[in-house]
């Protein structure tokens, strides 16, 4: 069973991480998100659910005014050739759909199939927005508090550049 908004909020708190979470229209994409910049503090943030050429899950995390560049990326961490994976592996791995996909999805990847990339631009923000594991509702938590969550489920995740 996959987890829900209680269950990230009850795993955040268990950690000690701070956290608030708005509610709003369901979001999709960053351009559609831009009107509740103004209304929601912090850093507001995009995820990336990539596959490699060998099978491998990635998911980057990243500024959401930042550009992605998967050239790079898969340099930076040695990916073997990365696209987005498909919907259906999203719900397989994460139990997310598209647009809904967050780090807070890490809670369903029971066989740590995924490995993290955290872009090292989102550090430098103390606030960062993410989706509660659905795209009407933004969470916001601090930085250094995602990556405690992250960490606490079992991963390492790599800091790099995502973008160009």
């Amino acid at each position: 069973m996959s987890a829900t908004p209680e269950d990230l909020f009850a795993a955040l708190d268990q950690l000690g991480v701070e956290h608030s979470t708005m509610t709003h229209p369901p979001i999709f994409t960053v351009e559609e998100g831009r009107a509740w910049h103004d209304k929601i503090p912090g850093l507001h943030c995009k995820n990336l659910f990539l596959k490699d050429r060998e099978g491998k899950i990635w998911l980057a995390v990243m500024p959401g005014d930042k550009r992605a560049d998967l050239n790079q990326l898969e340099k930076r961490v040695r990916a073997a050739r990365l696209s987005f994976a498909r919907p259906d592996v999203l719900l397989e791995v994460l139990a997310l759909t598209p647009g809904s996909v967050t780090p807070f999805g890490l809670l369903n990847d029971i066989a740590r199939r995924v490995t993290a990339v955290i872009d090292e631009d989102l550090l430098k923000s103390e606030w960062v927005n993410f989706h509660p594991l659905h795209n009407a509702a933004s969470t916001t938590l601090r930085s250094a508090g995602l990556m405690r969550f992250i960490r606490s489920l079992g991963y390492d995740p790599i800091v790099a550049d995502c973008g160009p």
